[in-house]
């Protein structure tokens, strides 16, 4: 291979702005010190038509008899354009919000939602922007469209319902990539709103409710297991003592006073019936009573 000979990516890098372009030659010359004659014979008039003034966010970038001056922008301040040679392009460079609008995408799973975003970006190369692509503006906003629609293409709905901030910097890092050669730098990727099917909707909510219910169920089980568990452990405690059942079952009744009922059934206890008339209530037996 001849090393003499212009690979691809050479010949990329010579199309695109920033390599210092040759002089303007004989006839630019010529039309140049024209132009200053045309500016020095009209002066008081052409010196307001002339002197342009660049705020501190702007960028200008001048094409003299085609070519970009300087290969580089003019900085904030005051820029002198000649008359009929230069042609004069400001650049803003602060952040621009671009706002998608809805798009209508089939999931990977066969679910056909809506998609709407927002993009945030800015020039950094003024050079680049004008140079390199015709509106810079409208290109990003159609390669955003394009690229939000691909990428949630090969997710599932959950997945874009649950990965929002993981697919949003998917797309801003294939966006960054692809607009680098036009001088935009992509800063940030939103995802506003998921919009799904009314059906769609129905059937998940649907779902999360027999969910619910039946999580509230096993834990309702659980609960009388355990009441049930704790309800053993007490009467056996009780057993051991039948003056604490007495104290429980008073516990009960101060319990139930407290609700101010109007009526209150309060039963006799049958230990209480010892002593009286002789009755003794031992291992089930009529004992006579003793004087």
């Amino acid at each position: 291979m001849d090393p003499g000979a212009s690979s691809p990516e050479k010949l990329d890098k010579e199309n695109l702005v920033g390599i210092k372009s040759k002089g303007l030659g004989v006839c630019g010359w010529i039309l140049l010190f024209l132009s200053f004659l045309l500016m020095v014979i009209t002066f008081p008039i052409s010196i307001w038509m002339c002197l342009k003034i660049i705020k501190e966010y702007e960028r200008a970038v001048v094409f003299r008899l085609g070519r970009i001056q300087a290969d580089k922008a003019k900085r904030p301040g005051l820029v002198l354009i000649l008359p009929c040679i230069d042609v004069f392009v400001k650049v803003d460079l602060r952040t621009v919000t671009c706002n998608i609008p809805p798009q209508e995408i089939l999931t990977r799973d066969s679910v056909t939602t809506q998609v709407d975003g927002v993009v945030y970006y800015r020039i950094y190369s003024a050079v680049s922007a004008v140079a390199n692509v015709n509106d810079v503006h409208q290109a990003t906003f159609l390669l955003a469209q394009t690229t939000l629609r691909n990428v949630l293409g090969t997710q599932t709905l959950s997945q874009i319902l649950a990965g929002r901030e993981e697919i949003a910097h998917s797309i801003q890092t294939l966006l960054d990539d692809a607009t680098e050669l036009w001088g935009i730098r992509v800063a940030r990727v939103e995802i506003k709103d998921v919009r799904i099917p009314v059906q769609l909707q129905r059937s998940m909510a649907a779902e999360a409710e027999a969910t619910r219910e039946a999580r509230a169920k096993v834990l309702a089980a659980e609960g009388e297991m355990n009441a049930s568990k704790a309800l053993k452990s007490a009467s056996m405690v009780l057993a051991e003592s039948p003056a604490a059942l007495q104290l429980r079952y008073l516990q009960t009744l101060a319990t139930v006073a407290t609700e101010k009922n109007s009526t209150i059934v309060f039963p006799l206890p049958i230990n209480m019936l010892e002593g009286i008339g002789g009755i003794t209530y031992d291992n089930h037996k009529k004992v006579p009573n003793r004087t």
